[in-house]
């Protein structure tokens, strides 16, 4: 499995706005088997979200599709940047099944 973990800003005021449009865009994503957005109750303008997917190649692949490009589109002008963002290799936990490989 392939994770990642990201800290997010939106624009002064706009963190529902940029929650909005991620929440309505991940519907059925391709290789996908956790897509996790959440506020941050410490700073106001952040967001984190916490993804899992079956391997790299189906994240990567994820931002091609056309409404995940047309996301993109509509969330950049709410998005005053990203913090940071870590790649974790998920071994199971609730809601996944155990990882076969390390």
């Amino acid at each position: 499995m392939y994770g990642l973990i990201g800290k997010m800003r939106a624009a002064r005021g706009q963190r529902d706005a940029v929650i909005d449009l991620l929440r309505a865009s991940t519907g059925a994503l391709p290789g996908c088997l956790n897509y996790i957005i959440a506020r941050d109750p410490a700073d106001a303008d952040a967001i984190w979200v916490t993804e899992v997917w079956i391997d790299a190649e189906s994240h990567k692949a994820s931002l091609q599709l056309p409404e995940v490009q047309a996301t993109i589109a509509k969330a950049r002008p709410f998005i005053a940047g990203f913090e940071f963002q870590v790649e974790t290799h998920p071994v199971g936990g609730f809601g996944l099944a155990d990882a076969k490989t390390g």
